[in-house]
């Protein structure tokens, strides 16, 4: 019996998701280049002496398709859930990214959303170890799942 996906590789398939997204905002690249880019020379790669972790290309493909498929939704869903002052353009890029992986998980697969919100707040503790944009992706990935995904939340 064939093994999946370990939870490293799910986690680390999010992580390439949000920086594919914001490679694809900031060089406007298309995304079969940037799927192949990050299959071919990021996923388990070994740079600068760096090995790269081994992701799951399937869950990398679903989030970054989904987030690009629903990326209207996602940034409306994402708007509403911020201070009205900031709307979703305004907001660093990265988080921008981190916003649209997390929307584009939710919209394409059957993932808890509570698994959602603790790997996305974790990557956002990642780009910005002493802000404070952990807790506002918390808050909104919170806002967004209870009001379009609260069947989702566990009971």
């Amino acid at each position: 019996m064939a093994k999946g996906p370990t939870r490293k590789q799910k986690s680390a398939s999010r992580l390439y998701a949000v920086q594919a997204l914001f490679q694809m905002e900031a060089s406007q690249s298309d995304l079969t280049v940037t799927l192949q880019e990050f299959e071919t020379y990021r996923m388990g790669a070994d740079l600068d002496g760096n090995t790269w972790e081994d992701g799951d290309i399937d869950l990398f493909r679903t989030i970054v398709e989904g987030a690009v498929n629903h990326q209207a939704k996602i940034d409306q869903k994402t708007d509403a859930a911020l201070v009205d002052r900031w709307p979703i353009g305004r907001i660093d890029p990265t988080l921008r990214g981190v916003f649209r992986a997390a929307g584009g998980e939710l919209n394409a697969t059957q993932t808890p959303a509570r698994v959602i919100i603790t790997e996305y707040v974790e990557i956002a503790r990642a780009f910005f170890p002493e802000g404070k944009e952990p807790g506002l992706v918390n808050g909104v990935l919170d806002h967004i799942i209870r009001e379009d995904f609260p069947t989702r939340l566990a009971p």
